[in-house]
């Protein structure tokens, strides 16, 4: 089950659930082949609030576009047990969007991937893993007829 919160008077174009649980399986089948009906909880919040929330967990005090927070560890994951939240930063994705070029629902779609990745125990703190989950995130995109979410960083066919 995907749930997804939306804060009061977010106004952004958000993608539909269709759209947001098909990118949500899409990652789960790209990452690992054992989970089948995600348990996650997607929230579209304010800025203020991600800025919050990267302060008191990561020590960062600013917004950023994407927070994800796991709740399993390891490869091997409890179907009935919840994967974890995601949390995206709303009117600074839309901004980020804009700046990047890309519509609105693209981008969003592509920052829940990545924080899919990150539940799925996904990193990009080292060069190698990084470069693994830019491949995941652009063969999901891909199969999502997205823009290629590295066009410079990735080279290899997805």
């Amino acid at each position: 089950m995907i749930d997804v919160i939306i804060d009061d008077d977010v106004d952004a174009c958000l993608p539909n659930q269709a759209s947001i649980e098909s990118a949500v399986h899409l990652t789960c089948k790209a990452a690992t082949n054992n989970i089948v009906t995600p348990l996650v909880c997607i929230r579209f919040a304010h800025d203020n609030v991600v800025q919050e929330l990267n302060a008191q967990w990561r020590n960062k005090d600013k917004v950023t576009d994407v927070l994800s927070f796991p709740m399993q560890e390891g490869d091997m994951y409890a179907a009935d047990e919840p994967l974890g939240d995601i949390i995206l930063a709303m009117p600074f994705v839309l901004h980020e969007a804009r700046r990047l070029q890309h519509e609105p629902h693209a981008h969003i779609l592509h920052l829940i991937i990545h924080g899919m990745l990150h539940l799925l125990g996904h990193d990009h703190i080292h060069d190698d893993d990084a470069r693994i989950m830019q491949r995941l995130e652009s063969q999901v995109m891909k199969e999502l007829h997205l823009h290629p979410p590295y066009p410079d960083e990735i080279s290899d066919d997805v």
